[in-house]
């Protein structure tokens, strides 16, 4: 008993490490007068270039940026297909031309936190562990039919064999983004257990997935019975 104790605490601990190996994964945020729970790819990529400035429940937004950080790098990367450099001369040169203007900016995800959830509309992004009480978390959903990417290889993921032997299971949700060519570039946890999201996104990184005119984000979950 003395030992499956020890065996299931350190478990525990290797969780807790596990959660912080997933961190850097931005999330969406958005003002508590925003009605929708969902917002798309392409529709976050135009609100924050400030292509537009409502969401689909007609709610006038204003995007908010970060300064600097991983979270504010990943941000661009996965959303705007864009480096910080590159954003900055896009928004000098929508200025110059008169068609918008320079985006707010803010220093910390707690300062962007506080900002959000004070100002009617807001949106912006945070780092995954950060804190999101009094804003609310939009799932970023893909806009392209699924069935456009057609999954061809799945690789099944390991299930830890102490997690097994201790009946810890359950579900799984990552976020994926497929290449044109088919290949996983990126993997984000969405929810579950950490250490199984290990296994699952070790073995997704492998998936590969029928080519698309564009890059594809979809939401896959993945299932470990310990029963089976």
């Amino acid at each position: 008993m003395k030992s499956q104790r020890a065996l299931l605490l350190t478990v525990l601990l290797v969780m807790s490490g596990s959660i912080c190996a997933f961190s850097g994964e931005p999330k969406v945020i958005a003002n508590l007068s925003v009605q929708i729970d969902k917002i798309s790819a392409d529709e976050v990529k135009k609100i924050f270039l400030e292509e537009k400035n409502s969401l689909a429940d007609g709610t006038h937004v204003e995007p908010v940026f970060e300064k600097n950080g991983p979270a504010h790098e990943t941000f661009l990367r996965q959303y705007l297909g864009s480096t910080d450099g590159d954003l900055r001369y896009y928004f000098q040169a929508l200025v110059f031309s008169g068609r918008g203007s320079m985006p707010k900016e803010l220093r910390s995800d707690a300062e962007v936190v506080a900002y959000v959830a004070k100002t009617r509309g807001a949106i912006g992004y945070v780092s995954a562990e950060t804190s999101t009480e009094g804003v609310k978390t939009l799932a970023v959903v893909n806009t392209q039919d699924s069935a456009q990417r057609k999954l061809i290889t799945r690789v099944e993921p390991d299930y830890p064999e102490t997690l097994k032997r201790l009946s810890i299971g359950g579900t799984v949700r990552l976020q994926v983004t497929i290449s044109p060519k088919g290949n996983v570039e990126t993997v984000a946890l969405l929810g579950g257990n950490p250490i199984l999201s290990e296994s699952a996104a070790a073995a997704v990184k492998q998936w590969i997935y029928s080519t698309g005119p564009s890059r594809t984000t979809l939401e896959v979950s993945i299932s470990f019975d310990p029963h089976r």
